[in-house]
This record gives structure tokens, sequence and C-alpha cells, in this order.
């Protein structure tokens, strides 16, 4: 049931309410939760130039795909810390369910990273198509767009036109990835029309988890964007 307080009683109450949101503002907020989300930002480049290398065959794909999965272990002690520094800190530097959000979007990037590399290795594939090769630079420079969004939260007030206009951008980059993935797909099937169907199916999945992992790196950059107009 829910009692008004009225009079001197719920003056008190708001008063006291008031000094203790003012208080918490003034309290040093948590910096360990920015270390962490910077911390992740490097396995989850690592783990980019990985992929573009095997892509390209700069790396052998066994190395490539070993690297990968040892970058998304390393990024994910780095997203469970988080997890456990939410349920445990009193301040946290913005909202808890913003910061679990964000480090599951950049979890999530890496674990996309993961399934290709894993598809890769199932389907046994040595071989890439260009815009395959295309599409793995594109990821590099997606992620490390990402690692120079992150330090940005520290100062959101002094770095909201920049982060607004570094969102942008990993939102335009995420745009021609559809386009490379499309013309990917096209060329793919015209290769492959004669008969080798599998050879479409096989490659038609890897360009679907790599145009995805450009769609994970983007989906990083609008929960920062949220968090920004969140605390502007």
């Amino acid at each position: 049931m829910f009692f008004a307080v009225g009079g001197e009683a719920g003056r008190a109450i708001t008063t006291r309410c008031a000094v203790l949101g003012w208080f918490q503002k003034l309290l040093p907020k948590e910096p360990k939760f920015f270390d962490l989300f910077e911390a992740h930002a490097v396995p989850l480049v690592a783990g980019a130039k990985a992929l573009d290398a095997l892509l390209s065959g700069r790396m052998p794909v066994e190395a490539g795909c070993a690297e990968i999965f040892k970058q998304e272990d390393l990024a994910d002690e780095v997203a469970g810390e988080v997890m456990l520094e939410t349920g445990r800190s009193f301040i946290t530097p913005f909202d808890r369910g913003d910061i679990e959000e964000l480090i599951g979007s950049m979890d999530d990037a890496i674990d996309q990273m993961k399934k290709t590399a894993k598809a890769i290795t199932l389907y046994e594939v040595e071989a890439f198509e260009p815009g395959m090769a295309e599409l793995g630079a594109v990821i590099v420079k997606a992620s490390e767009r990402v690692s120079v969004l992150l330090p940005m939260l520290r100062d959101i007030k002094k770095h909201a036109i920049a982060i607004g206009a570094l969102a942008k951008e990993i939102g335009a980059i995420e745009e021609h990835s559809d386009e490379i993935h499309g013309d990917g797909l096209k060329a793919l099937f015209r290769a492959h029309r004669g008969g080798d169907a599998m050879g479409f199916i096989v490659g038609a999945e890897i360009y679907d988890h790599l145009e995805k992992v450009v769609d994970r790196l983007e989906d990083v950059a609008k929960r920062v964007s949220r968090i920004v107009l969140e605390h502007l």
C-alpha cells in the first residue's frame, strides 16, 4: 500500500533525497570500468587483425583461427570481470544496465569473429573470395574506430561531439560492408551456378558471418551513443 507523506515530513524526505543525489554526483566514479572497456578493446582489435590476416592470405588459416580463439578467451575474461565489478561497486560511471549492455555488445562482436573462424575450420576453407578479404579489412577498420571511441566515455561532455561523429563513421563503415556483402554473394552465385552448390552454401555462410561482425561492432557504437544521450 502507498502512503502519501506531506507537510514537514514530506519536505524533509525530499531534502534528504536531493542531498543524497547531490552527494552521489560528487563521489568519484569507478575508473576501473573505463579501464576494463579499453582492456576489452585490445583483444577485440587483435581478433579482427587475425581474421583479416587469414582472409587475405597473410597468415595461415589454422594459425589465424587459433589466434582468434585465443583473443576471444581473453575478451571473455575481461567481460566477466566487468560483470563482477558491476555487482559489487557502490558507484558506477553510468547506469549498471548500460554498462552490462555495452560490454555485452563488445563481447558479441568478438564472439562473432569466433563463429566465423569456427565455420572456416568446420568447412576446411583454405582460400577466400576477394570480397571476404575486403570485409576483413573493413572489420579491422571498424574495430579500431571502436577502440578510439571507448576512451572518450571517460569525459562524455567533453567528447560528445567527437563521439557522435565517430559513431556516424562506424555506421557508414557498416553500410559499406553491406554493399561488399551483397556484391560478394552475387559474384559467388555466378561462380557456382554451374553446379557447385556446396561451394556457394559455404561461401555464403562465411560472408554472412563476416557481415555480422561489422553489425556487432556498429552495435557497440550505438550503445555508446545512447549512453551519451542519457548523460548530456
